[in-house]
């Protein structure tokens, strides 16, 4: 039984977009792995930015310097 555990910092992910994440890695569980998605878990945690720490530095400090993980 596949358990995912996916920690994204709290950045206003959507409803629809934990959906597509769920459903995404599903699939590639299924696909990869052979494993029956009625079986598979994910889950799905959100971080607060001053609880996650990167380079040093705290993410909501990071963010406050402009720096982001968005694709330039």
């Amino acid at each position: 039984m596949p358990y995912v555990k996916l920690e994204l910092t709290r950045e206003g992910v959507t409803r629809e977009q934990k959906q597509q994440l769920i459903s995404g890695i599903t699939n590639l569980i299924t696909e990869v792995l052979n494993k029956d998605p009625h079986l598979t878990q994910i889950v799905i945690q959100e971080v607060e930015l001053d609880d996650w720490g990167y380079a040093g530095e705290q993410v909501s400090v990071l963010r406050e310097k402009g720096i982001t993980a968005d694709k330039k």
